[in-house]
């Protein structure tokens, strides 16, 4: 079976190390000190997810990183809404440029339509997310 995965707008981010930053915050974490992530809608497909899932966060219009789910937790905030709280591994895995489209909330996003990992060596390059897209559509990787 196919990987099953998440993609997300990294809203107020410009950079994958404002997720970092945001995410070594204690108002990014939950209880038991991992980051998370909340959402109002809880995903329907949640076993797949589970199963080794990631979620894959878009930085300006291009898909930078991605952090693997952990799991997902009810969250109360007293106001009666359910929500759901996406726990991620604390580590961060930078992945090819690909552009997005902006959209709402989360999607799901396919295994075989996942960007893959940068390897370490250039995990840490610092080149502008639109050249690494023209490279990456010139087969320049």
């Amino acid at each position: 079976m196919e990987k099953l995965h998440l993609i997300k707008l990294c809203v107020g981010a410009e950079k994958v190390e404002d997720l970092t930053d945001w995410q070594r915050s204690a108002r990014a974490k939950g209880p038991d000190g991992l980051p998370r992530h909340v959402t109002r809608m809880w995903p329907k497909r949640a076993d797949e997810l589970l199963d080794d899932g990631s979620l894959y966060w878009v930085f300006k219009g291009f898909v930078l990183a991605r952090q693997r789910i952990l799991r997902l937790d009810p969250v109360d905030r007293g106001d009666g809404i359910n929500r759901c709280g996406i726990v991620l591994e604390p580590i961060v895995h930078r992945t090819e440029t690909v552009p997005k489209r902006p959209f709402q909330g989360w999607r799901y996003l396919r295994g075989s339509d996942a960007p893959r990992d940068l390897t370490v060596g250039r995990a840490n390059e610092d080149i502008p997310p639109k050249l690494m897209a023209a490279l990456a559509d010139i087969g320049v990787r």
